[in-house]
């Protein structure tokens, strides 16, 4: 969200029947899930039971040059992560994927989501003996999951009965010597899917765009609270932990973090995000020459508020291309800098014209701020903000960094007030009730904005529940 929150994350999986270049595949899909993770990535690929990998620090073209891929052998599985962290510290040992190496093989986890649990679970297995090498949920994932593989015959068992521990989001991704299975917590907080492609390799993403990158047909959405276990007999469905509780699929997924091609859980992100616009216009109406939407997910909700308006859509800003998503810049200054270099307002559109500006969401104001300003620079006679979802008002515990409410302009001040700091001549969101009409369902979550947490609120809430600072250690 331009500047304002730390992102998802994204995984990825291949399963081939033959030895092909799997580093490759698990490349390409990588590149089509950047958007959901700027901070790290990694790949490790399954060469007859022999793990390789590399992970690092960066985008996906920086961490894997031609020089690193051809150091990748040939395998018949990968898994891959790109990693925006919301739980520990940017650090090369938070990357993913984690491997294990236990009495019974090998193991290789990639995750997204936030486990609600995670604090308890981590104390728990360090008063057991558990020594951590990183501070996210992931390492925790993989510690419950190696000790159940050694009391059960299976690597599916074993994680059937792991996965009972966890509380909370978790996609996730595992490779063992000679299967590859993905998981998905019961309320299906955030997405997974798979596809084959042609010569019937199995391919697991996070969103459907990145089976789409590597000419994978989409077969279907992972369930929420199944476990899909592919091996040299095919696929098989584990169902035993579906449907204990009402899914609630993330809604800012819709809003915001997942690609607009990307169709999930049935639904195109794209036509979401046009209906949110055509709310928008219906709630929040007013006179004006044009409707511009702040890239990328801005774009298509205006889309909708012009539909439903009749006001025409222009092209008001151009995108650089070649700059990161600005929540990558830890600090402020940084991130107002980049706003200014990301985005470029055409003046020809904008001058002497009352701008319907569409953004996905106001979370500190600042970055809000700045793109009015620019706007009004241009010559913008009013600029009139509609935001394409409602005030975030509460902490997320399940993926999204929103963890403080002294930092959420919308706790702080009303519509009015926001209006004025952020220089707009009015502003509107999204209404809570008609959040509905985005997906024509009910079954979402929307606590950061509601407050209605679909399981308990985490005991320990700090950003980095793990990085206990010296002085606060009992010595």
């Amino acid at each position: 969200m331009k500047g304002h929150l730390h992102e998802e994350c994204g995984v990825f999986g291949i399963y081939s029947k033959e030895v092909c270049d799997v580093a490759k595949i698990a490349y390409y899909g990588l590149y089509a899930l950047q958007h959901r993770g700027q901070e790290s990535c990694g790949i490790v690929v399954n060469d007859d039971g022999v793990f390789a990998s590399h992970k690092d620090l960066g985008l996906v073209n920086d961490v894997f040059p031609k020089e690193v891929m051809a150091d990748f052998p040939k395998g018949k599985m990968a898994v891959g992560h790109v990693r925006y962290g919301t739980t520990g510290g940017t650090n090369r040992a938070n990357c993913q994927p984690i491997e294990v190496n236990h009495q019974k093989g090998k193991l290789a986890l990639a995750h997204n989501g936030n486990l609600s649990n995670a604090y308890e679970l981590r104390s728990e297995l360090e008063l057991s003996g558990a020594i951590f090498h990183t501070t996210s949920d992931t390492e925790i994932i993989a510690y419950i999951v190696t000790q159940e593989r050694l009391k059960n015959s299976s690597i599916e068992e074993a994680i059937s009965n792991g996965v009972d521990k966890l509380d909370g989001a978790y996609s996730l991704v595992f490779m063992s010597p000679a299967k590859l299975i993905a998981a998905r917590d019961p309320y299906g907080f955030r997405p997974l899917c798979y596809g084959k492609t042609t010569d019937g390799t199995y391919v697991v993403a996070s969103e459907s765009c990145a089976l789409e990158a590597v000419s994978a047909k989409f077969e279907r959405d992972i369930l929420p609270g199944e476990i899909l276990t592919f091996d040299e007999t095919g696929v098989h469905s584990n169902k035993v932990h579906c449907d204990k509780c009402d899914k609630k699929i993330c809604i800012f997924e819709y809003i915001y973090f997942a690609r607009p091609d990307s169709v999930i859980d049935g639904m195109s992100v794209q036509a979401a995000r046009k209906n949110a616009g055509k709310v928008l216009a219906k709630e929040h109406p007013v006179d004006a020459d044009i409707v511009v939407g702040v890239p990328d997910s801005g774009l298509d909700a205006a889309l909708g508020y012009s539909e439903e308006s009749g006001i025409p859509y222009e092209i008001g800003f151009i995108k650089n291309k070649y700059i990161g998503r600005t929540f990558i810049s830890p600090g402020q200054s940084e991130r107002l800098d980049k706003v200014r270099i990301k985005l470029n307002p055409i003046r020809q559109t904008i001058e002497n014209k009352r701008v319907v500006l569409i953004d996905d969401s106001i979370v500190r104001g600042t970055t809000s701020k700045q793109i009015v300003g620019l706007l009004k620079e241009a010559g913008a006679k009013e600029v009139h903000m509609r935001i394409s979802s409602p005030p975030f008002l509460n902490p997320c515990y399940y993926g999204t960094d929103i963890d403080s409410r002294e930092n959420l302009i919308a706790c702080q001040y009303s519509v009015e007030q926001i209006a004025e700091k952020i220089g707009a001549d009015s502003l509107g969101y999204l209404p809570i009730r008609d959040l509905k009409y985005l997906i024509d369902d009910d079954n979402y979550c929307s606590a950061c904005f509601s407050g209605d947490y679909p399981t308990a609120i985490p005991k320990n809430v700090k950003k980095d529940r793990f990085e206990i600072k010296l002085s606060e250690r009992k010595l």
